[in-house]
């Protein structure tokens, strides 16, 4: 039996040797494609490794065909040759005439659309059928998120006329997980429940049906370890770290654990505090600003608020572009923090010309006349902040 199956291998392989070998070695004078319906002569010849005056060998084959076959165009293809013509016969793949989606509310048909043309599945597009077994995969990932897990889909390829196909894909989308539980570990300073409080995810309770916050999606989960981060460093825990995340579903796939590991580190007070960088308006000024002081706890709010302040003063000066950067300087032994406010200002900034737009009923000079800011001044942020105040009580 053995001794068959190896006499059977040998003719194949010797088939194939009195294939290649039967185009011979010669010089191109001619290339012919065969079986075009779709794509151009042009474009298959910018994919071919030889041309009109190349010698053509044995080895030649093998590289055409993979050259073709790498362009994802043709399902088949096979080579002649026809005195010193090579003769390219192709069997292209079908294109994707349509793509109709079945049960999706959930998902619009554009965004649904738009998820599996980042896997290369859309309309006119050479349709492969690796490409459509990734369909799940990215539809999974698309409703995962949304915290459908019981998620089911179907999928059927039509041929139709002209080598297209038409592909449907069935969806049901199944119900939202709900959060069972929700547990922190790691934190000693806060219990859990003043810690939820600050997470728009909740187990289920009265007001559920309304605000949906007991249904499980990885954005709001997102947003609310980064409320959590927000909480720890406000109080003075400037190493707050979310160690991990672990979300598990029940077998049903109706019910969600959250669990989130924490570790909260120690509160740190701050110590110094002080300006660095172009300081074009007067440190004396600019230290009046800053919302955090020595032997207070650091809070991550108001050193941001601290940089706000310091920016828009300095954009009153012209300055509508500059960056205040905060820099913290811990010191781990002492668990205190020195903190520099470093100012780049840019460059001062003019205001040429103020365009309105959009006043069908209010004409420009009623406009212009509320505007604080004026043309050919320097730019203020203040005074454009109280235009717009100005502009949205004319209702």
């Amino acid at each position: 039996m053995k001794f068959k199956k190896r006499i059977c291998i040998f003719w194949l392989f010797l088939s194939f040797c009195q294939t290649v070998s039967a185009l011979g070695d010669f010089v191109i004078k001619d290339i012919k494609i065969n079986g075009l319906q779709r794509i151009s002569v042009g474009t298959v010849f910018n994919y071919m490794p030889v041309n009109v005056g190349d010698r053509f060998t044995p080895e030649s084959t093998n590289t055409v065909i993979k050259a073709l076959f790498k362009t994802g165009f043709f399902k088949d293809i096979s080579l002649e040759r026809e005195d010193s013509t090579l003769v390219v016969n192709v069997v292209e793949r079908p294109s994707i005439a349509k793509i109709l989606f079945e049960g999706n509310k959930d998902i619009s048909k554009e965004d649904l659309s738009k998820a599996l043309k980042k896997i290369g599945l859309s309309e006119g597009k050479v349709f492969d059928q690796q490409v459509l077994d990734k369909v799940e995969q990215e539809l999974s990932r698309q409703y995962f998120s949304r915290g459908k897990y019981g998620l089911k889909i179907k999928t059927e390829v039509a041929n139709l006329t002209r080598n297209r196909v038409g592909i449907k894909i069935e969806i049901s989308e199944g119900r939202v997980a709900k959060i069972k539980q929700i547990n922190i570990v790691g934190n000693n300073a806060f219990d859990d429940d003043t810690l939820l409080k600050n997470f728009e995810l909740s187990t289920t309770n009265l007001l559920s049906f309304y605000t949906k916050n007991d249904q499980y999606s990885k954005q709001k989960l997102s947003a609310d370890l980064e409320s959590l981060r927000s909480y720890y460093l406000d109080r003075g825990y400037i190493n707050f770290n979310v160690e991990s995340t672990q979300v598990a579903i029940t077998p049903d796939k109706k019910d969600i654990y959250v669990t989130i590991n924490i570790k909260e580190g120690s509160v740190y007070t701050l110590e110094k505090v002080k300006l660095a960088g172009n300081l074009v308006v007067g440190p004396e000024e600019l230290i009046k600003l800053v919302k955090v002081g020595p032997s207070e706890t650091f809070s991550r709010k108001n050193a941001t608020e601290t940089s706000k302040a310091i920016s828009d003063r300095i954009g009153d000066e012209g300055y509508a572009f500059a960056n205040v950067n905060m820099v913290p300087e811990i010191n781990e032994a002492k668990k205190t923090v020195d903190m520099t406010f470093f100012i780049d200002p840019g460059k001062r900034v003019y205001v040429r010309r103020i365009n309105v737009s959009g006043n069908s009923k209010t004409r420009d000079e009623v406009v212009r006349r509320e505007m604080r800011q004026l043309e050919s001044a320097l730019a203020s942020s203040s005074k454009i902040e109280r235009s717009k105040t100005r502009l949205e009580r004319l209702g």
